[in-house]
C-alpha cells in the first residue's frame, strides 16, 4: 500500500483591503502634527467611542505604542492603531482633513455611517456586515 501525504500545502493570503485610509491633506496633516508632537509616538490611534446626541463619536489620539489586538493600517507614511473594538464600525472609512474660512478639521467618510447629530460631533454607525 503506497502512503499519500494529505497534508495540505498552505495558500497564499490575498492582500486584505485596509480598514481605514488616509486622505493626502488627512496624512499631510498628520504628519505634521507628529513630528511637532512633544515626543516621538508609534502613531495615530482611531477608534469610536459612546457619547453625543447621535450615540458615538470618533476618536483620534497619540499612540505610544500598538496593542496586542489593534488592527494596524500604514497608509501614505502614516501608522494608524484600531482598537479592535472599533474596526466592524471604521471599515472602508477615508478620513479627511479640510480647511475652510472658519475651520480646519479631520473629517470621517464612513460608508457605516447611519445617522449624525446636527452640531456633527456624534454620529449612529452600523457595524460592517461581512460577506
Amino acid at each position: 500500500m503506497t502512503h499519500l501525504d494529505i497534508t495540505p500545502t498552505p495558500r497564499a493570503r490575498r492582500p486584505r483591503p485596509k480598514v481605514v485610509t488616509l486622505s493626502d491633506a488627512a496624512a499631510q496633516r498628520v504628519r505634521e502634527i507628529m513630528v511637532k508632537a512633544e515626543k516621538p509616538y508609534a502613531g495615530l490611534r482611531v477608534g469610536v467611542k459612546n457619547g453625543g446626541c447621535a450615540g458615538q463619536e470618533y476618536v483620534l489620539e497619540y499612540a505610544d505604542a500598538a496593542n496586542p489586538l489593534d488592527e494596524v493600517v500604514e497608509d501614505k507614511g502614516v501608522t494608524i492603531l484600531i482598537d479592535p473594538k472599533a474596526v466592524l464600525f471604521l471599515i472602508g472609512t477615508v478620513i479627511d482633513y479640510e480647511v475652510s474660512r472658519l475651520s480646519a478639521k479631520f473629517v470621517f467618510r464612513n460608508p457605516n455611517e447611519t445617522d449624525a447629530c446636527g452640531c456633527g460631533e456624534s454620529v449612529t454607525i452600523t457595524p460592517a456586515k461581512l460577506d
